[in-house]
């Protein structure tokens, strides 16, 4: 993750001074062969040289620059948070500083133990007859505890202008449906795990212990059964297999035990189609709801509230949990700090109300008018390297030319704002607090769900650092977080604007007409606008970068090949992203000084140091579907003579490419 913005910013300065030394000293006597020779032998190196000095290798896992922005966006937020609490300015300021303040009083959560919790287990004690489970059910989807299944908002599929309410499988407390049908060493001995974590919480919420290991046989039965009409996860990784539109008007016949129908109702959704892809599952869970005895589904959603509650109650709760799904689950050692883990819990609940003051505090409309210019810049030299490449037909260009035009950028955050009222908090229960925001939270995203209401929201929040191209509203999303240094500030030489943020917006926007945009044409339509010449073009070319990245040793591993059949979509982008930008910075400037030149390089390479320890690194070469730092940095420059001419690299250096490979030609 980036530096914090002091250093980053000396560090630029720096830099900048190193780069005007020798283009002003060149009249009076040839620059020193050693500066030269360590750029264009491994210009990564060279360029993060004050990065890696100042960050020695972690003790696991990894750091970087963007992981620094990232550190960075989250100390703004605290300070944001504690001006909150010390000062409101506005409505939502006090609502974020009292929700804020009552996390930070662990003294007022370890007091308050679990009443949070109290409302919803008497609900879940009144329950007398299977009438009263799908009631239940609403109601907790209501407070954003989703129990038996999953039901979201997202993109629909026919209408890409629309949001529909999905039905999705879900209701089960380990992460995959398999683990509750496996019958090998490990799995067991994860359920045996697991179920010592359920009888903790079912005893934090009350449960006598003569009762425990009924109740917790009870849960699992449950769950197990709830699992085994789920499909496998792999399934789940296409959103066509998720997508499945079915009237909502026959709901409440189909499901009469689960009672879909008033379910809807209860969650404010009123459109007139919903996606249920696995028919089966819910079936399943219908019966259950109407065989299994009202005692077992107390059991049952008794232990998934305190499962959901528990990070935000007091410190046994916040033991458990951590215990089986921290510890085991997810490798970690310790718990996040205590500030760590209450603005992580404002960012799920209040995301949106943090946002909103994150932007109004940190976005400048000096950075917004930059941020814009560069990246109208990059989309005009992306229109123009389509209108006069030979790679695509003519026909293909002419629809990546229309989706081009109407591509909308919005930066810092969504234009449409939403409803922020809510119920007071107070300073007095976190864990009451995090049910109002969730509840409230719940019902925006309930809201988005309608015809012509895609376009109004994001899938980030503004107060963490991201820069996408949103596929399904041919929009380019720039976060008001992602605006400052290493990526854009209005500190930096504008040269290194270019090569970090430009060539990110280029990365993003060559999705727009690459093998994923060509399913999505310019009015929104799933449709493939490609030929069978394009495709075959495209297959040609992405062969190439494979085997260009796939010859690249790992970093930090011996024997080891970059996976370039898992990163070429990536690299792809990687290499459009730099032959994109360097057009956008020759267009404005045409004139552009050497020193210029050479901090559009420098600004692409500082973006992606890095350091990754050697486990990290072997999880990475098998997984992630990026490139290593060092050849994200490095592999786009190898390629541009724009790099070998502006550093003076001559051929046969390991900078300079002998057959350059261009992504536009």
């Amino acid at each position: 993750m980036p530096t914090p913005r002091p250093l980053a910013l000396a560090l630029a300065v720096t830099l900048a001074a190193s780069l005007a030394a020798p283009g002003a000293q060149a009249a009076k006597r040839p620059a020193p062969a050693r500066k030269p020779a360590a750029a264009c032998n491994d210009f990564y190196a060279e360029a993060n040289k004050g990065w890696l000095a100042a960050n020695p290798m972690p003790a696991e896992g990894a750091s970087s620059a963007l992981g620094d922005l990232a550190a960075q966006a989250q100390r703004q937020q605290r300070e944001l948070l504690d001006a909150s609490m010390r000062s409101p300015q506005n409505d939502v300021q006090r609502l974020l500083g009292d929700f804020w303040a009552s996390g930070l009083d662990e003294a007022a959560v370890e007091a308050d133990g679990a009443k949070p919790l109290a409302p919803l287990l008497g609900r879940i004690n009144g329950i007398k007859s299977s009438k009263d489970i799908a009631p239940a059910i609403a109601a907790l989807h209501q407070v954003g505890i989703p129990v038996a299944f999953q039901f979201g908002a997202d993109v629909d599929l026919r209408d890409l202008g629309r949001h529909l309410g999905y039905f999705s499988q879900g209701g089960i407390g380990l992460p995959d449906p398999a683990y509750y049908t496996r019958t090998d060493a490990d799995t067991q001995a994860l359920v045996a795990r697991y179920a010592d974590y359920v009888r903790k919480i079912l005893a934090l919420t009350g449960v006598p212990k003569a009762d425990i290991e009924n109740q917790t046989a009870l849960v699992l039965d449950l769950e197990r059964r709830i699992a085994q009409a789920a499909r496998p996860l792999s399934e789940l990784r296409d959103p066509r297999n998720n997508f499945a539109p079915v009237p909502t008007s026959g709901l409440g016949k189909q499901y009469r035990n689960l009672q879909l129908d008033a379910f809807l109702k209860a969650q404010g959704v009123s459109d007139d189609t919903v996606s249920l892809a696995n028919p089966a599952m819910f079936d399943q869970i219908d019966k259950l709801v109407a065989s299994q005895r009202p005692a077992q589904w107390q059991a049952y959603l008794r232990f998934r509230v305190g499962d959901a509650m528990a990070p935000y109650l007091s410190q046994p709760w916040r033991s458990a949990t951590f215990d089986f799904r921290g510890k085991v689950l997810h490798g970690q050692t310790a718990p996040a700090p205590r500030w760590q883990q209450v603005l992580d819990a404002i960012n799920l609940a209040a995301g949106p109300m943090l946002g909103r003051e994150y932007a109004a505090a940190h976005l400048t409309d000096d950075s917004r008018r930059q941020a814009e210019k560069i990246a109208l810049q990059v989309r005009d030299a992306l229109k123009q390297a389509v209108a006069g490449g030979h790679r695509m037909s003519d026909a293909a260009k002419a629809e990546a030319t229309r989706k081009l035009e109407r591509l909308r950028i919005e930066i810092g955050a969504p234009a449409y704002d939403i409803d922020y009222t809510i119920q007071p908090m107070g300073r007095g229960s976190f864990g009451s607090n995090m049910l109002i925001a969730s509840t409230w939270r719940h019902a925006q995203e309930m809201r988005r769900i309608g015809r012509k209401n895609a376009a109004r929201r994001w899938d980030v929040l503004p107060q963490q650092p991201a820069l996408a191209y949103d596929l399904a509203q041919n929009r380019l999303i720039v976060t008001a977080a992602m605006l400052q240094m290493p990526v854009l500030d209005p500190a930096m030489p504008e040269g290194n604007r270019y090569g970090a943020f430009g060539a990110l917006v280029g990365h993003e926007l060559s999705h727009a007409i690459d093998d994923r945009g060509h399913h999505v044409d310019a009015d929104g339509n799933v449709r493939d606008w490609w030929s069978a010449s394009d495709v075959s073009a495209w297959d040609a070319l992405s062969a190439r970068v494979a085997s260009l990245y796939g010859g690249l040793a790992y970093p930090g591993l011996s024997g080891v090949k970059v996976n370039g059949q898992l990163t070429r979509s990536e690299n792809l982008a990687d290499l459009a992203g730099v032959e994109l930008a360097f057009a956008a910075l020759n267009a404005a400037q045409p004139n552009a000084t050497a020193t210029t030149r050479k901090a559009f390089f420098t600004g692409w390479a500082q973006i992606w140091a890095q350091r990754v320890t050697r486990n990290e690194a072997q999880i990475r070469a098998q997984q992630d579907v990026r490139a290593p730092g060092e050849w994200r940095a490095n592999v786009p420059l190898m390629q541009s003579q724009g790099f070998a001419t502006a550093w003076g690299c001559p051929a046969g250096t390991p900078m300079h490419a002998d057959s350059p490979l261009r992504i536009f030609e």
